[in-house]
């Protein structure tokens, strides 16, 4: 009966040390959409946290206090989104890097700086986020649909004079303000689209609007949304013997795409950041990716530096408060992965530029 009863007590002070020990770390989290159609995302936010999380603690951690990461699923989905939000609020998340979707960066965003979070979004690029901010934690590693779509409206008004373009998107925050802003940039141009309109993201029969495009003669089809429908349009374009160029964004950025569409998405082009697994400074963290057997592509990288950025002002600050954490993150420029990052007034990074990629033998690459 006594070594029952030691038993139980041992078991006790064990659970006691193991409580005391978790209080003692610092939660810390990602959001994306870790299921669902754009789940190649959510995995790349995932491996780019794992990776920091592991690298950060191996260091020290931060004040001496070991990371805890805590990993949020929001499909995507606005609703889904904030319930993710509250979670982290009641597991005591002290920063998010996150989230993806701009459709769920956005709603998230209130309720981080109502409960005195920081989040860096490593994705979301609809200028709502830090237009319209919700607080002064709320940041990005990444440019802006308007930079970005400035970029493909100039392209395409200067490289398919007299041709016919439509452009279409999927309704979503993300996929509408891209579309809406290369749309702006196209007619300051001086070029005028033939047709503009939406499509119901999630389908997987796009054939009604490939034969609309058809009839209509369309030369240059642009997207804005996400991997997922712009590969299976495009594949119903070819099937159909279309030979239009199809011209997209940053949600085109991982290898699924050509898992969706095979050859007839040879030639698709589309608007990135610089790739930063070419950069020096980055070289020993990709070099660390692929020995895990990790292809660091899309936005593993960016995940991976907000979530360093945080470390590093939470480390200079002394403290994980948000006003002790924003203080240090206006005031600094952090050696990244990416290159220097400065954040401005507004909470995006100080220099943002895109170039263009093209897809080919099942692979993409800068032009």
């Amino acid at each position: 009966m006594r070594k029952i009863i030691y038993a139980g007590i041992g078991a006790i002070a064990a659970a006691t040390m193991a409580t005391a020990a978790w209080a003692d770390d610092i939660m810390v989290a990602t959001a994306g959409p870790m299921t669902g159609q754009y789940a190649s995302f959510g995995e790349q936010m995932k491996n780019g946290a794992e990776l920091a999380v592991e690298e950060i603690n191996a260091a020290g951690g931060v004040n001496g206090k070991m990371l805890k990461l805590s990993v949020g699923d929001d499909a995507c989905d606005p609703k889904q989104a904030v319930a993710v939000a509250n979670k982290f609020v009641g597991d005591g998340v002290v920063f998010v890097a996150g989230h993806f979707c701009s459709g769920s960066s956005i709603p998230a965003s209130a309720v981080y700086a109502e409960e005195g979070i920081v989040q860096i979004s490593p994705a979301s690029t609809n200028p709502k986020l830090t237009d319209e901010r919700a607080g002064p934690g709320v940041y990005r590693v990444c440019g802006r649909d308007d930079q970005q779509g400035a970029v493909a409206g100039a392209y395409i008004a200067a490289n398919y004079a007299g041709k016919k373009v439509a452009i279409i998107h999927d309704k979503t925050a993300y996929g509408k303000g891209l579309a809406d802003e290369t749309k702006k940039a196209l007619n300051a141009a001086g070029m005028t689209e033939a047709l503009y309109e939406a499509y119901t993201a999630g389908e997987k029969d796009y054939t009604a609007l490939v034969s609309k495009l058809k009839a209509e003669g369309i030369d240059v089809l642009y997207v804005g949304g996400y991997h997922t429908e712009a590969g299976l349009i495009v594949r119903q374009m070819r099937e159909q013997g279309m030979s239009t160029q199809l011209i997209s964004g940053d949600a085109l950025v991982t290898d699924e795409y050509w898992g969706i569409t095979g050859e007839a998405g040879a030639g698709t082009l589309m608007t990135f950041a610089p790739d930063p697994t070419k950069f020096a400074a980055a070289k020993a963290v990709v070099d660390k990716f692929k020995a895990k057997g990790i292809n660091p592509e899309g936005y593993t990288l960016y995940t991976y530096a907000a979530m360093k950025i945080w470390a590093d002002a939470a480390n200079a600050a002394g403290s994980t408060d948000l006003e002790a954490i924003t203080a240090k993150l206006n005031g600094t420029s952090y050696e990244t992965v990416l290159g220097p990052i400065a954040f401005d007034a507004k909470g995006d990074v100080t220099e943002a530029s895109y170039v263009w990629y093209i897809w080919k033998d099942g692979k993409y690459g800068e032009m």
